[in-house]
């Protein structure tokens, strides 16, 4: 389903994109369950598929619902991919009653530059806008946030081109859209995991995260695995170790009552 049925704001059809789209991946029954938006990286470049379907259906088994975003990509920056984010979670909450979603079940969920885009939303959200339609009213808060080996910061530790697809490294804007800058007051729990062996994202954007979270008594669970490469995302045979956040990320969420 595209995101904005009169249009997409910021669109710029020389791009060669689709407008923003969420893929549905909703349970059946009544039951009103929590429901995943899962944004896939790719380096504010490209959208990796094996951090979308797969996600998807992975929080589908658990019980949940799930959405991916496809949201918009270089050479779109900012604030493109942050308007997605915020109207996808938007959605999903003027939904809650006729997808069966439950109150205050709303997770988002990002890899490598997707984990990003899930901690922009995590730190950059209102709670409804005056001048848009029905969906803008809604609030842009996700309930809590998982961080796959995110690029977390725009600073030291950062991604290059997730820094330069996102800003075009203007210095001000990697400023206001590093994590760890950012963290307000009421931020949404959050669940991070990195390997201690990621050559493209350090593993200092989870451990700096997570230092500043507890610094701000923000609820969080952090995860660090010795071994294997940036996109380990589902691969459970290659790396049966790492994947075990999956397991862990589902028992953080029934933990938390999502």
């Amino acid at each position: 389903m595209k995101l904005w049925e009169n249009g997409t704001p910021l669109y710029n059809e020389e791009y060669g994109q689709p407008e923003t789209e969420l893929q549905l991946y909703l349970l059946e029954g009544a039951e009103r369950r929590g429901c995943i938006v899962v944004c896939p990286g790719g380096g504010y470049g490209s959208l990796a598929g094996h951090e979308a379907e797969p996600f998807a259906r992975m929080f589908n088994a658990a019980g949940y619902h799930a959405v991916v975003l496809r949201y918009r990509c270089a050479p779109y920056k900012h604030p493109c991919q942050l308007l997605d984010v915020q109207r996808a979670i938007r959605t999903v909450r003027y939904n809650a009653e006729k997808w069966h979603v439950k109150p205050n079940g709303i997770a988002v969920c990002g890899s490598s530059a997707g984990g990003h885009l899930a901690l922009m939303a995590a730190e950059h959200y209102d709670g409804g806008l005056m001048d848009g339609d029905e969906i803008d009213a809604v609030s842009s808060r996700p309930d809590p946030a998982i961080l796959c080996y995110a690029v977390s910061t725009l600073g030291e530790y950062t991604h290059g081109g997730t820094r330069r697809n996102l800003t075009g490294d203007d210095p001000e804007l990697c400023e206001k859209l590093t994590g760890e800058k950012n963290i307000p007051d009421d931020c949404p729990p959050m669940f991070i995991w990195h390997t201690a062996e990621d050559g493209a994202v350090p593993v200092q954007n989870a451990l700096i995260m997570g230092m500043k979270l507890k610094e701000k008594d923000i609820p969080f669970e952090l995860h660090i695995f010795p071994e294997g490469p940036h996109g380990v995302a589902l691969f459970y045979n290659e790396y049966p170790y790492p994947t075990k956040w999956a397991e862990l990320c589902v028992n953080w969420l029934r933990h938390i009552n999502f």
